[in-house]
Protein backbone atom coordinates (compact mmCIF):
# COMPACT_ATOMS: atom_id res chain seq x y z
CA UNK A 1 0.00 0.00 0.00
CA UNK A 2 1.70 2.93 -1.31
CA UNK A 3 0.91 6.50 0.35
CA UNK A 4 0.55 9.68 -2.44
CA UNK A 5 2.60 12.11 -2.65
CA UNK A 6 0.66 15.45 -1.35
CA UNK A 7 0.08 17.15 -4.84
CA UNK A 8 -1.59 14.14 -5.34
CA UNK A 9 -3.84 14.05 -2.36
CA UNK A 10 -4.74 17.54 -2.82
CA UNK A 11 -5.59 16.97 -5.86
CA UNK A 12 -8.68 14.85 -4.29
CA UNK A 13 -10.62 17.55 -2.99
CA UNK A 14 -13.42 18.29 -4.95
CA UNK A 15 -17.05 18.62 -4.37
CA UNK A 16 -17.11 15.60 -3.99
CA UNK A 17 -15.00 15.06 -1.15
CA UNK A 18 -17.01 17.58 0.57
CA UNK A 19 -20.89 16.72 -0.09
CA UNK A 20 -22.25 19.62 1.67
CA UNK A 21 -21.52 23.24 2.64
CA UNK A 22 -21.49 22.07 6.39
CA UNK A 23 -18.87 19.06 5.27
CA UNK A 24 -16.86 22.03 3.54
CA UNK A 25 -16.80 24.39 6.41
CA UNK A 26 -15.76 21.26 9.03
CA UNK A 27 -12.33 20.56 6.47
CA UNK A 28 -12.03 24.48 6.71
CA UNK A 29 -12.23 24.45 10.56
CA UNK A 30 -9.48 21.29 10.48
CA UNK A 31 -7.24 22.71 8.09
CA UNK A 32 -6.99 25.88 10.15
CA UNK A 33 -6.91 24.45 13.31
CA UNK A 34 -3.35 23.96 15.42
CA UNK A 35 -4.66 24.03 19.00
CA UNK A 36 -1.36 23.44 21.39
CA UNK A 37 -2.93 21.17 23.29
CA UNK A 38 -2.89 18.24 20.61
CA UNK A 39 0.08 19.18 19.01
CA UNK A 40 2.26 19.40 22.72
CA UNK A 41 0.17 16.07 23.62
CA UNK A 42 1.67 14.67 20.64
CA UNK A 43 5.22 15.93 21.11
CA UNK A 44 5.64 13.75 24.46
CA UNK A 45 5.96 10.63 22.10
CA UNK A 46 5.10 11.17 18.42
CA UNK A 47 1.62 10.17 18.53
CA UNK A 48 -0.90 12.43 17.86
CA UNK A 49 -4.47 11.87 18.67
CA UNK A 50 -7.18 14.26 18.50
CA UNK A 51 -9.61 12.84 21.17
CA UNK A 52 -9.56 12.68 25.54
CA UNK A 53 -8.05 10.21 27.63
CA UNK A 54 -9.69 7.96 30.17
CA UNK A 55 -8.25 6.55 33.41
CA UNK A 56 -6.76 7.39 36.90
CA UNK A 57 -4.35 10.15 37.27
CA UNK A 58 -0.56 9.15 38.05
CA UNK A 59 -0.38 11.52 40.88
CA UNK A 60 3.30 10.23 42.33
CA UNK A 61 4.48 10.84 38.44
CA UNK A 62 3.11 14.22 38.30
CA UNK A 63 4.89 15.26 41.49
CA UNK A 64 5.02 18.04 43.48
CA UNK A 65 2.81 21.73 41.36
CA UNK A 66 5.00 23.69 42.79
CA UNK A 67 8.49 21.22 41.85
CA UNK A 68 10.45 22.17 37.83
CA UNK A 69 9.43 21.01 35.32
CA UNK A 70 5.37 20.21 36.97
CA UNK A 71 3.64 21.65 33.55
CA UNK A 72 5.86 18.88 31.12
CA UNK A 73 5.27 16.34 33.70
CA UNK A 74 1.28 17.39 33.94
CA UNK A 75 1.14 17.10 29.43
CA UNK A 76 2.81 13.64 29.50
CA UNK A 77 0.46 12.53 31.98
CA UNK A 78 -2.41 14.29 29.82
CA UNK A 79 -1.15 12.12 26.71
CA UNK A 80 -0.48 8.60 29.06
CA UNK A 81 -4.39 8.83 29.49
CA UNK A 82 -5.40 9.62 25.57
CA UNK A 83 -3.28 6.92 24.54
CA UNK A 84 -5.07 4.98 27.42
CA UNK A 85 -7.89 5.77 25.22
CA UNK A 86 -6.55 4.58 22.42
CA UNK A 87 -5.95 1.10 23.94
CA UNK A 88 -8.92 0.72 25.15
CA UNK A 89 -10.53 1.14 21.56
CA UNK A 90 -7.89 -1.14 19.77
CA UNK A 91 -8.92 -4.36 22.62
CA UNK A 92 -12.45 -4.11 21.74
CA UNK A 93 -11.74 -5.22 17.69
CA UNK A 94 -11.35 -8.44 18.31
CA UNK A 95 -8.54 -10.74 16.80
CA UNK A 96 -7.22 -9.16 13.80
CA UNK A 97 -4.27 -10.82 11.46
CA UNK A 98 -1.33 -9.24 10.23
CA UNK A 99 -3.23 -9.54 6.30
CA UNK A 100 -6.30 -7.65 7.21
CA UNK A 101 -7.33 -3.99 6.40
CA UNK A 102 -8.41 -1.68 9.32
CA UNK A 103 -10.07 1.79 8.55
CA UNK A 104 -9.91 4.91 10.46
CA UNK A 105 -12.72 7.05 9.90
CA UNK A 106 -11.37 10.59 11.23
CA UNK A 107 -8.53 9.84 11.85
CA UNK A 108 -7.06 13.24 12.33
CA UNK A 109 -3.13 13.43 12.67
CA UNK A 110 -2.74 9.59 12.82
CA UNK A 111 -2.04 8.59 16.46
CA UNK A 112 -4.81 5.79 16.65
CA UNK A 113 -3.44 4.57 13.06
CA UNK A 114 -0.13 4.05 14.28
CA UNK A 115 -1.32 2.29 17.29
CA UNK A 116 -3.03 -0.15 15.42
CA UNK A 117 -0.43 -0.76 13.07
CA UNK A 118 1.93 -1.48 15.78
CA UNK A 119 -0.14 -3.59 17.89
CA UNK A 120 -1.39 -5.82 15.06
CA UNK A 121 1.20 -5.49 11.89
CA UNK A 122 -1.52 -4.97 9.58
CA UNK A 123 -2.31 -1.91 6.97
CA UNK A 124 -4.40 0.65 8.43
CA UNK A 125 -6.41 3.29 5.92
CA UNK A 126 -7.58 6.44 7.28
CA UNK A 127 -10.23 8.87 6.06
CA UNK A 128 -10.40 12.73 6.96
CA UNK A 129 -11.55 15.60 5.26
CA UNK A 130 -8.75 17.70 6.06
CA UNK A 131 -5.80 18.28 3.88
CA UNK A 132 -3.73 19.06 6.38
CA UNK A 133 -3.96 16.19 8.46
CA UNK A 134 -3.63 13.70 6.12
CA UNK A 135 -0.71 15.61 5.04
CA UNK A 136 0.64 15.26 8.63
CA UNK A 137 -0.80 11.71 8.92
CA UNK A 138 1.14 10.42 6.11
CA UNK A 139 4.64 12.50 6.57
CA UNK A 140 4.53 11.00 10.44
CA UNK A 141 4.31 7.49 8.63
CA UNK A 142 7.13 7.73 6.26
CA UNK A 143 8.96 9.34 9.36
CA UNK A 144 8.35 5.83 11.13
CA UNK A 145 9.06 4.02 8.06
CA UNK A 146 5.30 2.53 8.33
CA UNK A 147 3.90 4.70 5.30
CA UNK A 148 3.33 1.06 3.28
CA UNK A 149 1.27 0.26 5.68
CA UNK A 150 -0.29 3.24 7.29
CA UNK A 151 -2.03 5.76 5.01
CA UNK A 152 -4.41 8.57 5.25
CA UNK A 153 -6.11 10.14 2.36
CA UNK A 154 -8.91 13.22 2.16
CA UNK A 155 -12.50 11.46 1.50
CA UNK A 156 -15.65 12.10 2.96
CA UNK A 157 -16.46 9.29 5.53
CA UNK A 158 -19.43 8.74 4.37
CA UNK A 159 -18.38 7.72 0.65
CA UNK A 160 -14.97 5.78 1.39
CA UNK A 161 -13.06 4.29 -2.42
CA UNK A 162 -12.80 0.89 -0.01
CA UNK A 163 -14.52 -2.03 -1.82
CA UNK A 164 -17.39 -3.69 0.08
CA UNK A 165 -16.21 -6.22 2.61
CA UNK A 166 -12.90 -5.40 2.62
CA UNK A 167 -12.26 -3.94 6.24
CA UNK A 168 -11.72 -6.52 8.77
CA UNK A 169 -12.62 -3.50 11.65
CA UNK A 170 -13.20 -0.09 11.63
CA UNK A 171 -13.56 2.66 14.00
CA UNK A 172 -14.62 6.46 14.32
CA UNK A 173 -12.47 7.74 17.88
CA UNK A 174 -14.72 10.92 18.24
CA UNK A 175 -15.43 11.51 15.05
CA UNK A 176 -18.76 10.61 14.80
CA UNK A 177 -20.17 14.11 15.79
CA UNK A 178 -19.44 15.22 11.99
CA UNK A 179 -22.26 13.18 10.37
CA UNK A 180 -25.62 11.78 10.05
CA UNK A 181 -25.25 8.52 11.62
CA UNK A 182 -27.16 6.10 9.33
CA UNK A 183 -25.29 7.44 6.61
CA UNK A 184 -22.30 6.50 8.41
CA UNK A 185 -23.17 3.45 10.01
CA UNK A 186 -24.41 2.62 6.42
CA UNK A 187 -20.90 2.77 5.06
CA UNK A 188 -19.33 1.15 8.02
CA UNK A 189 -21.61 -1.90 7.37
CA UNK A 190 -20.97 -1.81 3.25
CA UNK A 191 -16.76 -1.79 4.08
CA UNK A 192 -16.92 -4.33 7.01
CA UNK A 193 -16.80 -7.68 5.89
CA UNK A 194 -19.83 -10.13 7.16
CA UNK A 195 -18.33 -10.75 11.02
CA UNK A 196 -16.38 -7.22 11.42
CA UNK A 197 -16.39 -5.26 14.12
CA UNK A 198 -17.15 -1.52 14.65
CA UNK A 199 -16.25 0.48 17.47
CA UNK A 200 -16.64 3.75 18.67
CA UNK A 201 -15.21 6.35 21.41
CA UNK A 202 -17.66 9.20 21.28
CA UNK A 203 -19.10 11.72 23.54
CA UNK A 204 -23.33 11.64 23.24
CA UNK A 205 -26.39 13.53 24.98
CA UNK A 206 -27.85 11.45 27.71
CA UNK A 207 -32.11 10.89 26.39
CA UNK A 208 -32.62 10.39 30.12
CA UNK A 209 -31.79 14.14 30.58
CA UNK A 210 -34.47 14.56 28.18
CA UNK A 211 -32.58 17.54 25.73
CA UNK A 212 -29.07 18.65 25.09
CA UNK A 213 -28.07 20.51 27.97
CA UNK A 214 -26.37 23.90 27.30
CA UNK A 215 -23.11 22.53 28.54
CA UNK A 216 -23.93 19.92 25.18
CA UNK A 217 -24.60 23.16 23.40
CA UNK A 218 -21.65 25.03 24.22
CA UNK A 219 -19.35 21.79 23.05
CA UNK A 220 -21.16 21.49 19.76
CA UNK A 221 -20.65 25.68 18.89
CA UNK A 222 -16.83 25.10 20.37
CA UNK A 223 -16.24 22.42 17.85
CA UNK A 224 -18.98 23.07 15.29
CA UNK A 225 -20.07 20.18 15.56
CA UNK A 226 -23.73 18.10 16.06
CA UNK A 227 -23.53 15.44 18.71
CA UNK A 228 -25.67 12.73 18.83
CA UNK A 229 -28.16 11.05 21.91
CA UNK A 230 -26.99 7.40 22.78
CA UNK A 231 -30.69 6.35 21.59
CA UNK A 232 -29.51 7.61 18.13
CA UNK A 233 -26.14 5.53 18.09
CA UNK A 234 -28.19 2.51 18.94
CA UNK A 235 -31.01 2.75 16.40
CA UNK A 236 -28.57 4.00 13.62
CA UNK A 237 -26.54 0.83 14.21
CA UNK A 238 -29.50 -1.53 14.60
CA UNK A 239 -30.73 0.01 11.24
CA UNK A 240 -27.70 -0.91 9.18
CA UNK A 241 -26.80 -4.23 10.21
CA UNK A 242 -24.61 -3.80 13.61
CA UNK A 243 -25.05 -5.63 16.28
CA UNK A 244 -23.72 -3.89 19.83
CA UNK A 245 -21.58 -6.59 21.90
CA UNK A 246 -20.43 -4.17 24.12
CA UNK A 247 -21.48 -0.78 25.44
CA UNK A 248 -19.60 0.88 28.08
CA UNK A 249 -20.07 4.10 29.84
CA UNK A 250 -16.51 5.77 30.21
CA UNK A 251 -17.64 8.87 31.58
CA UNK A 252 -16.23 7.99 35.32
CA UNK A 253 -13.13 7.34 33.70
CA UNK A 254 -12.37 10.17 31.74
CA UNK A 255 -13.50 12.75 34.24
CA UNK A 256 -9.62 12.27 36.01
CA UNK A 257 -8.52 13.74 32.35
CA UNK A 258 -11.10 16.60 32.14
CA UNK A 259 -9.94 18.13 35.57
CA UNK A 260 -6.51 17.59 35.38
CA UNK A 261 -6.90 19.28 31.67
CA UNK A 262 -8.22 22.17 33.46
CA UNK A 263 -5.10 23.16 35.67
CA UNK A 264 -2.59 22.95 32.69
CA UNK A 265 -1.48 25.72 30.67
CA UNK A 266 -3.32 23.99 28.01
CA UNK A 267 -7.03 25.38 28.55
CA UNK A 268 -8.79 26.18 25.88
CA UNK A 269 -12.25 27.28 27.56
CA UNK A 270 -14.17 24.44 26.69
CA UNK A 271 -13.03 22.28 29.96
CA UNK A 272 -15.55 23.54 32.34
CA UNK A 273 -18.85 22.57 30.01
CA UNK A 274 -17.22 19.02 29.59
CA UNK A 275 -16.85 18.94 33.15
CA UNK A 276 -19.87 19.90 34.48
CA UNK A 277 -22.35 18.11 32.01
CA UNK A 278 -20.74 14.68 32.58
CA UNK A 279 -20.97 15.44 36.15
CA UNK A 280 -24.80 16.65 36.31
CA UNK A 281 -25.48 13.32 34.12
CA UNK A 282 -26.58 15.34 30.50
CA UNK A 283 -23.27 13.71 28.85
CA UNK A 284 -21.91 10.49 28.15
CA UNK A 285 -18.55 9.36 27.15
CA UNK A 286 -19.66 5.63 25.45
CA UNK A 287 -17.64 2.88 23.75
CA UNK A 288 -19.89 0.87 21.80
CA UNK A 289 -18.64 -2.12 19.63
CA UNK A 290 -20.95 -3.50 17.49
CA UNK A 291 -20.84 -6.58 14.74
CA UNK A 292 -21.29 -6.85 11.14
CA UNK A 293 -23.85 -9.50 10.37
Amino acid sequence: MSVPDVTTVRDTITSATAATPYQGDIARYWNHEARPVNLRLGDVDGLYHHHYGIGDVDRAALGDPTAAGYENRLIAELHRLESAQTSLLLDNLGPIRREDTLVDAGCGRGGTMVMAHQRFGCGVEGVTLSVKQADFANHRARELGIDTSVRARVCNMLNTPFASGQAAASWNNESSMYVDLHDLFAEHSRILAPGGRYVTITGCWNPVYGQPSKWVSQINAHFECNIHSRREYLRAMADNRLVPQTVIDLTPQTLPYWELRATSGLVTGIEDAFINSYKDGSFQYLLIAADRV
